[in-house]
């Protein structure tokens, strides 16, 4: 019996920063269709395993590999199935909800699929509207459309609910499970518990993985 590799692997992973050792032997591994919660107390190094993982940081020791090949072997692969959404909006203040999301996106995006994206997270009838006039909640929901406009295999989000109200905490829970159901996976850090089924857990405590109800 051929046994698939995981979609992402992480094999002793660490990684200092002014000498100061952040994160350390960490390993983990995500298989499709599978979510990662990535857990840990503030300054436990949630966004910088996020990061790594990204190829935002380059780790001090350690392997990393995508679809059983080494990450040097495939980086522009991985990196293009690949989409990071930051605890910030990182949305361009002067920008329209649509030239943010075809900027993030990095295409044209047809009408039709940018009108059901933003109705989607309930932003229908914003797009022509200059995100500094938006809510830090609406300006959220405009990072979150990206989730529905983009194919990438792996999303990396940190702290994805930040300044989101209930109904938009349940509309990410709904765009991961949908991911998911396709075959796609999901690594997040948050400190808000998630009502969905099958969801591990990776402590940055104690580094240990394990399975969650």
């Amino acid at each position: 019996m051929v046994v698939e590799p995981s979609l992402l692997s992480v094999k002793d992973l660490c990684f200092e920063r002014d000498d100061i050792q952040v994160i350390d032997s960490v390993c983990l591994d995500v298989c499709d269709g599978e979510i990662l919660q990535v857990e840990g107390p503030n300054g436990s190094g949630k966004t910088t395993l996020l990061r790594l993982l990204t190829s935002a940081l380059t780790a001090t020791h350690g392997d990393i590999y995508y679809q059983g090949r080494h990450l040097s072997e495939c980086r522009f692969e991985y990196l293009s199935n690949l989409l990071f959404l930051g605890h910030q909006s990182a949305v361009k203040m002067t920008l329209t909800a649509e030239e943010n999301l075809s900027w993030m996106v990095g295409r044209p995006i047809d009408c039709e699929e940018l009108l059901a994206a933003l109705d989607s997270v309930q932003l229908t009838g914003y797009s022509d509207m200059p995100c500094y006039r938006l809510s830090a909640g609406q300006q959220r929901r405009v990072a979150l459309a990206r989730l529905l406009l983009s194919p990438p295999k792996i999303w990396f989000l940190d702290e994805p609910f930040t300044a989101l109200d209930r109904q938009g905490v349940a509309l990410v829970e709904q765009c991961m499970q949908k991911h998911v159901d396709g075959g796609g996976s999901v690594v997040l850090s948050t400190h808000q518990p998630i009502a969905m089924d099958a969801v591990r857990r990776y402590s940055l405590v104690n580094q240990l993985s394990t399975g969650a109800n």
